[in-house]
């Protein structure tokens, strides 16, 4: 009996794969001892060791990256270390690093508390680590709920606010009927398949067809991960979310957390999913369609800065949706389509994550999110004023800033599918564009050509650590657009093996 038991007792563990796991739960644990040994006034170090630990986390990345090994495999399948997650591993913990930076101050100054913060921050991105990796339907839900628990709690962090409160319950009610609906679906389909490795479901998937109960199944999970992304209709915590989180979280949850669903989307499609297109794609040329569409007309109407980047995030996140309308049954689309959202999802971190860390430095002067409150900012503050006009010239795809290859990227996968439908999206897709042009120099024209509102020119002054955030994204979002070829190469890299493993 026990040689029986013996294959059971000890599963095959890789530590050097699951090294950026292990050290980033180490700094979380140091995160959490440091709070109750530190006094009130030494609290201000949990940011430094959040940070670090973030940093130390990306060591073992890298040398995962280097090694030209096959893709590491553990737990029989369910979870994998390919290039594919490593790329979006880096990812993560580079957002998770800005953000740190962006919250030094901003939490110090509010009174609020420090330990558990950063502690929540990084149990969030280590759930997003896990997600990366996950190949099988009960780590990828467990790995959800790791990263969005803590979010719930973020968002609703400054708790004298009455935003605040309304933002992290709505975002709580309606994330967890979100995960209700997924985690249906994914019964669903382990009922039907008897397996939760994404491989046996997609074997399964394949050998069945398009049955009502596969199909049921797929469009329940895409719903939950739908809400994630916060495309339309299930967009609707966004706006208000944002407009109450505290700014820093804020920026987390348009950045990190969206591409973190985006790459459970990734994983499902092309590694459980491959036999479904004919379910997936027309439901994702919906998505994509009315998403960016609804986003950047709503858009057009706020005079709120935040509430405009929310929806200017719900229409990125309708543009990021676009290749996964048109994956095709080729090998070379399948490519095409996951390079191109990987590439969005690089760049638009960084893009959205600096205007976000401008809109963070500019409040600190006038106390308002108001789109009016910029009036004249070249005027006191020109510095912040050109970083401004980049990142969101950058949003909206004018070269030679990195978000005109997140574009290119994207509108060359729909072009290279071929189909009436493909080149219809990609119609839409140029329409959008343009209308969300109109809003984003909007704000450029308020800060280079209005009036100070107020007429007071002080200066601003940015704490370091913002500065350092500002720094970051700056030159991540000029490096990309002029050398696209540095993201692109990132995205083919990450493609080769998930394309491989979508079969």
């Amino acid at each position: 009996m026990f040689a029986q038991l013996a294959p059971w007792s000890s599963p095959t563990v890789d530590y050097h794969a699951l090294a950026p796991e292990i050290v980033l739960a180490s700094f979380l644990v140091i995160a959490i001892i440091a709070d109750l040994l530190f006094e009130e006034r030494q609290k201000w170090a949990t940011s430094t060791i959040a940070g670090i630990g973030l940093l130390a986390t990306l060591v073992p990345i890298v040398t995962l990256s280097v090694d030209s090994g096959p893709a590491r495999s553990m737990f029989d399948g369910a979870y994998v270390v390919d290039d594919f997650s490593l790329v979006l591993k880096a990812l993560f913990c580079i957002a998770g690093y800005v953000v740190v930076l962006m919250s030094a101050n901003y939490v110090e100054e509010g009174g609020y508390y420090q330990g558990e913060y950063y502690t929540l921050l990084l149990s969030s991105v280590l759930g997003m680590l896990m997600m990366a990796s996950s190949r099988e339907l009960v780590s990828m839900f467990v790995a959800l709920e790791l990263l969005s628990i803590p979010a719930y709690m973020l968002a609703a962090w400054r708790k004298r606010d009455l935003k605040s409160n309304e933002a992290g319950m709505k975002y709580f009610l309606l994330g967890v009927f979100a995960s209700a609906v997924m985690l249906y679906g994914m019964s669903l389909l382990y009922g039907v398949s008897g397996s939760t490795r994404f491989a046996d479901i997609a074997d399964y998937v394949h050998t069945a067809g398009n049955q009502p109960i596969i199909t049921l199944a797929v469009v329940f999970i895409v719903v939950g991960f739908a809400f994630k992304v916060s495309a339309v209709p299930f967009h609707t915590w966004a706006p208000d979310t944002y407009e109450g989180a505290p700014t820093p979280i804020a920026a987390f949850l348009s950045v990190a957390s969206k591409a973190a669903g985006f790459v459970a989307l990734l994983a499902l499609l092309f590694g459980a999913f491959p036999g479904a297109k004919d379910v997936t794609e027309p439901l994702f040329w919906v998505l994509a369609a009315v998403t960016m569409t609804l986003g950047n007309l709503v858009a057009l109407r706020q005079t709120n800065i935040v509430r405009m980047l929310a929806y200017s995030s719900v229409a990125q996140g309708g543009f990021i949706l676009m290749p996964l309308a048109v994956i095709g049954d080729s090998a070379s689309a399948r490519e095409d389509a996951l390079t191109a959202v990987i590439t969005y999802l690089l760049i638009y971190a960084a893009m959205n994550l600096g205007a976000f860390a401008v809109v963070m430095a500019v409040s600190r002067k006038t106390r308002s999110a108001e789109i009016s409150s910029f009036g004249g900012l070249f005027l006191y503050a020109p510095g912040l004023c050109t970083l401004m006009t980049i990142f969101l010239f950058s949003l909206a795809g004018i070269p030679p800033l990195g978000g005109w290859v997140a574009k290119f990227a994207v509108f060359r996968a729909l072009l290279s599918a071929g189909g009436n439908w493909a080149v219809a999206l990609a119609v839409i897709g140029v329409v959008n564009s343009v209308i969300a042009l109109f809003y984003y120099a909007n704000v450029a024209k308020e800060m280079w050509f209005n009036p100070i509102p107020d007429g007071d020119a002080t200066p601003i002054r940015v704490p370091p650590p913002l500065v350092a955030a500002l720094g970051i994204t700056a030159f991540v979002t000029l490096l990309t657009g002029i050398l696209p070829n540095l993201v692109l190469r990132f995205g083919d890299l990450s493609s080769l093996v998930s394309s491989a493993a979508g079969r």
